[in-house]
């Protein structure tokens, strides 16, 4: 495909962003964006650039580095896992909430994240993983009814296991603990790209420690220069209650840790399957 035709395909994309950004700039006057490209690799149709305002008026320049920005297809699911397989964050829609991913086996993106969120290393942060067959690689199942998890998920809860003597979790992540966060979410293009990692994704929400959740890529762009892409699948309709958090490690026995916005629907689940909320 040579440039113009990707410029071309890029179009319709390009001009939804516009309107959608456009009303953040009611007010302002005489705003100046002199865009410098530079070419970024395995880049199809995004853009990496160096943006330089000046605010006239304000007596301020404001220079900003951004990764690359991709609409969350499948067709751009394999630039996201060649990332994480080099050891890169990116910023994906989850059916939540956004979120920072990287290969939640390796040591040194697992650091990265931190250290973008300005988050404590006690803090801890959960997984994702392609398919709900996959958390046996990673968590302790055994002990739960047949069936259960696969009427939990794909969905928006975070299921709390004990990862086990067999789980091939990197050990730096949460340090200290024995059980793991497990998302299977209810967003084929992020299963996908969980799944073609080979790996689980270590994943939390893309804001600062502290701050409101994301639902648009544009409540975390002073984040977007620490990934490798960024990927936009518009406003996220789920609110920013997060997903359920529900601790499921002793057998029978089940605890709500966050209520997040399926709460109903997930205790009803695991009532039906004989499990106990554990006061």
């Amino acid at each position: 495909m040579n440039i113009s035709a990707k410029i071309a395909e890029r179009l319709p994309y390009l001009h939804r962003r516009l309107r959608e950004d456009l009303p953040s700039l009611r007010g302002l006057h005489n705003l100046r964006f002199s865009p410098s490209l530079h070419k970024t690799r395995g880049a199809i149709g995004g853009f990496s650039k160096k943006m330089a305002f000046d605010w006239n008026g304000y007596g301020a320049d404001l220079a900003v580095e951004t990764g690359t920005v991709l609409p969350a297809l499948e067709v751009h699911a394999e630039e996201a896992i060649q990332a994480i397989k080099a050891q890169k964050v990116i910023a994906v829609p989850t059916d939540t909430l956004y979120g920072f991913a990287c290969d939640a086996c390796s040591e040194e993106a697992v650091h990265r994240i931190y250290e973008i969120k300005g988050r404590k290393h006690t803090s801890p942060m959960a997984i994702c993983v392609g398919d709900v067959m996959d958390i046996t690689r990673f968590a302790e199942t055994n002990h739960l009814p047949h069936g259960l998890l696969e009427n939990l998920l794909p969905g928006p809860v975070t299921v709390v296991l004990k990862r086990g003597d067999c789980s091939i979790l990197e050990r730096s992540l949460n340090p200290g603990l024995d059980t793991i966060g497990v998302r299977v979410p209810d967003s084929n293009f992020i299963r996908r790209i969980a799944s073609g990692s080979g790996s689980a994704l270590a994943l939390t929400s893309a804001n600062l420690s502290g701050q409101p959740s994301s639902v648009s890529i544009n409540e975390f762009g002073n984040l977007w220069q620490h990934c490798a892409y960024v990927y936009d699948g518009g406003i996220l309709p789920a609110g920013r209650a997060g997903s359920t958090v529900v601790e499921l490690t002793e057998p029978g026995l089940y605890k709500i840790l966050r209520p997040g916005s399926a709460m109903e629907e997930t205790v009803k689940t695991l009532e039906k399957f004989g499990i106990q909320n554990e006061h």
